[in-house]
């Protein structure tokens, strides 16, 4: 169960990050809540998404090889978090915090939440 989610995560992870690799712009308009942040910086966007998709290899490589690719689940998972608290730290200072977090929470927490998860937990039957 754990490598198939952590599979599952590492797919929709990566096909966020050729979307910001490939469709920069499209991604910026897509994405709900990204416009309040800035005017479109296409080199940052790029970027961010060439971090997405080395968190998603670390998921994939998981999935693929527990026992050698918790190392890089446990990296991918600490960008998702330290990120997730980015988003946190910014709708604090937002006059529409609850909105903002409840926006956020499928894109950017409940990613956060899986790979904490199995990094923290990476040995059982399931693995």
């Amino acid at each position: 169960m754990k490598r198939a989610l952590s599979g599952l995560l590492a797919v929709l992870l990566a096909a966020n990050a050729l979307a910001m690799l490939f469709a920069s712009l499209w991604w910026y308009g897509a994405v709900p809540g990204v416009t309040a942040t800035g005017p479109f910086n296409p080199h940052f966007v790029r970027d961010i998404g060439a971090t997405y998709l080395t968190v998603a290899l670390g998921l994939g490589w998981f999935a693929a090889r527990p026992a050698q690719g918790w190392p890089a689940l446990v990296a991918a998972a600490v960008f998702l978090d330290l990120h997730a608290l980015i988003h946190v730290h910014d709708a604090a200072l937002s006059p529409v915090c609850g909105h903002d977090l409840l926006r956020d929470f499928p894109g950017v927490f409940l990613p956060a939440l899986i790979a904490t998860t199995l990094a923290a937990f990476p040995k059982t039957k399931s693995a």
